[in-house]
């Protein structure tokens, strides 16, 4: 029973923390060593899960942005006008642009090509990267140090776009250049607690977006990146669950689906009316804190 509450705060934590830029995997490894739960369920286990429960958040973007999302329509709901300003009326491309027309939304179409080339730089960087990462730097210590490291740069960051009018102020104006700059700003957040939005954010900030633009755009790019993550660990770690483990999976899962929901909605909320100084601040206080348990031995590297 006490394993399935320690579960359920993972599972708020994880739906809390994966959205705002304050490194959710950072604060599962922290929660974990007070709980123990290495210890309850396995650390090859919980090193799975604190990856694989992002899957709840992930589809909690889905549902929230469904319709940002989904490239693909019914002929009934075609637009008036053809979506190609050369709109060929012979041969196999005018076929292809007639079907387009016809089914698909262009413009969601070239999002996810944005998306996609913000995600090759984690694929080619993070594979190779990932058995030693997971065993040297996921510990508590690190973490605290990102968050320290990490928190005062939201806070020079904002205080260097106080006054300065973003370059960027929608999805649609993000071009290949600065998706794949946020996408390697996004490797940043390889290291445990410099949180996988905190870098996209930090890096589509330097770029000129707009708060809520990049906060958006990290949204969508958690969809494959985390995804692919998430698989990787779940082949690492093969499908012999226990049906405790799997019960755990599940319920952290669900839990951070339905967090998900309201952190983000949240987010979105806060920052049309305010920048991101609130989470260095924030970052900074639970780092020295971190580090100050660990000195007492209250919390294990």
């Amino acid at each position: 029973m006490f394993i399935i509450i320690k579960t359920i705060i993972l599972g708020i934590v994880e739906g809390i923390t994966e959205w705002l830029p304050i490194s959710s995997t950072g604060h599962l490894i922290l929660f974990n060593s007070f709980f123990n739960m290495e210890e309850l369920m396995g650390g090859d286990f919980m090193s799975m899960f604190d990856v694989v429960i992002q899957l709840g958040a992930i589809l909690a973007v889905v549902v929230i942005y469904f319709n940002k999302l989904w490239p693909f329509h019914s002929k009934s709901a075609s637009p008036a006008f053809s979506q190609f300003r050369n709109r060929q009326t012979e041969g196999i491309e005018a076929k292809l642009q007639g079907f387009a027309d016809d089914h698909v939304y262009m413009d969601k179409i070239f999002l996810w090509i944005k998306i996609i080339i913000s995600v090759i730089p984690a694929v080619i960087i993070g594979l190779p990267l990932d058995d030693w990462l997971d065993a040297h730097l996921y510990n508590p210590i690190t973490v605290a140090l990102m968050l320290i490291i990490y928190g005062f740069l939201f806070i020079l960051i904002e205080r260097w776009n106080a006054g300065r009018r973003p370059v960027i102020k929608s999805i649609r104006r993000i071009g290949v250049r600065e998706a794949l700059l946020v996408g390697l700003f996004q490797c940043l957040a390889m290291i445990p607690g410099t949180s996988r939005s905190g870098a996209t954010i930090i890096g589509g900030l330097l770029l000129g977006m707009s708060h809520t633009c990049i906060a958006e755009y990290t949204f969508y790019l958690a969809i494959p990146t985390m995804l692919g993550a998430s698989l990787l660990k779940i082949v690492k770690f093969g499908l012999h669950f226990t049906s405790l483990q799997a019960a755990v999976l599940l319920i952290g899962c669900v839990v951070s689906f339905i967090v998900s929901i309201f952190a983000i909605r949240f987010l979105m909320s806060y920052i049309r009316r305010h920048d991101f100084k609130v989470f260095g601040y924030y970052r900074i206080i639970v780092g020295i804190l971190v580090l100050i348990l660990g000195a007492a031995g209250i919390v294990h590297a």
